[in-house]
């Protein structure tokens, strides 16, 4: 079954912002998100939107008695990872409509060419695009074991 509220069947992130409607409007001109859809308080203020960029679905909300914003909080949580295709290009982008960034465009040894970002209330984004297929013990890690074979991932 498919619902048109909730587009993706993998993982929907929820974000956490002071004012949502200043993050959604960042977040889609500075990283090119785009707007699925929004709801707002009786009052009139904007509780939530949902958005995405291509097949990565992100879900924005107000604060609430249990969840907070970085900038209320002081410091991030978590990191949110997207891949995109043009990364050299959104990189540019970014940059150059204000995004701090954190983290310079660079090509890692486990075969990603990424850069990470904060945005406006302090949440932290690398953006990410596939550049090598790279073994994860050729760089250090290990592979995880699952009932008795190596895991060779998908």
């Amino acid at each position: 079954m498919k619902n048109r509220s909730v587009p993706t069947d993998f993982i929907l992130p929820h974000v956490y912002y002071e004012k949502v409607a200043n993050a959604l409007s960042w977040l889609i001109e500075v990283f090119g998100f785009t707007e699925h859809f929004r709801f707002e308080l009786p009052d009139g203020q904007l509780h939530g939107a949902m958005m995405h960029y291509g097949n990565a679905w992100v879900m924005l909300k107000s604060p609430s008695r249990t969840m907070t914003s970085p900038a209320k909080l002081g410091l991030a949580t978590q990191s949110i990872m997207v891949f995109v295709e043009d990364i050299d290009e959104h990189y540019r982008h970014a940059k150059s409509s204000g995004a701090q960034i954190v983290e310079e465009l660079f090509d890692t040894e486990y075969g990603e060419r990424q850069y990470s970002a904060q945005d406006l209330e302090g949440h932290m984004w690398t953006f990410s695009k596939h550049v090598r297929d790279v073994s994860p013990d050729s760089w250090g890690a290990t592979l995880a074991r699952n009932g008795g074979e190596e895991w060779q991932g998908v």
